[in-house]
């Protein structure tokens, strides 16, 4: 458990980073994510209060087999939206669901939280995939700033892996950024399958 609450507590800085990196596709989305954050910060709040309470090896059992579903549903979420058509937009009840839902599992586990939600959203919302991005780097912060505080509030951390989760998480969310937002959509697409799969990997 250390070792998770200390990993997500680092992440906070990084997810700030990526945020103001993806500043511009954030335009025009104020609405959507008043609308959203408040169910990723609840299912963050509740996913950190099941860590401290519950075994750390309830998620870890079927964290592969979440990775593995979103990964396919980022690679068929082009012909699900043509599916949906008109019925995609803001996502109504189901997406917030949903978006609690990852809350907790990110609250609680964390590993590849941002794989899931970039998923859903492609599926649920009609817009440009780097615009998403945006949205999932906010919602994800949301998950992992709650769930900081939490940590930091209830239980011991070890501020050495949070140092050095930080400093590199910092310098990937610009660098992330910078060259993420240059991909068109099948690009992005297939850099956010590698990294899941490299998830996959390590976790296994």
């Amino acid at each position: 458990m250390l070792a998770n609450v200390s990993n997500n507590i680092g992440l906070v800085p990084g997810g700030l980073s990526g945020v103001y990196g993806y500043r511009r596709e954030l335009a025009g989305q104020r609405e959507r994510l008043l609308r959203l954050a408040p169910a990723s910060v609840l299912g963050g709040a509740s996913g950190a209060v099941l860590l401290l309470v519950l075994p750390g090896t309830v998620f870890k059992r079927v964290v592969i087999v979440l990775i593995v579903l979103a990964l396919v549903l980022v690679v068929l979420q082009p012909r699900l939206a043509r599916q949906l058509g008109s019925r995609r937009g803001t996502g109504g009840a189901l997406l917030l669901g949903c978006v609690f839902a990852v809350g907790v599992y990110g609250g609680y586990f964390g590993a590849a939280q941002g794989i899931i939600l970039i998923a859903l959203l492609a599926i649920f919302l009609a817009d440009d995939l780097q615009r998403l991005n945006a949205t999932k780097n906010v919602l994800a912060s949301s998950v992992n700033g709650v769930a900081a505080i939490v940590f930091v509030i209830a239980t011991d951390v070890d501020w050495k892996i949070v140092g050095i989760t930080a400093v590199g998480s910092v310098i990937g969310g610009q660098v992330g950024a910078r060259f993420g937002r240059r991909l068109d959509q099948r690009a992005l697409r297939g850099l956010i399958v590698v990294v899941g799969i490299v998830a996959i990997v390590r976790l296994v």
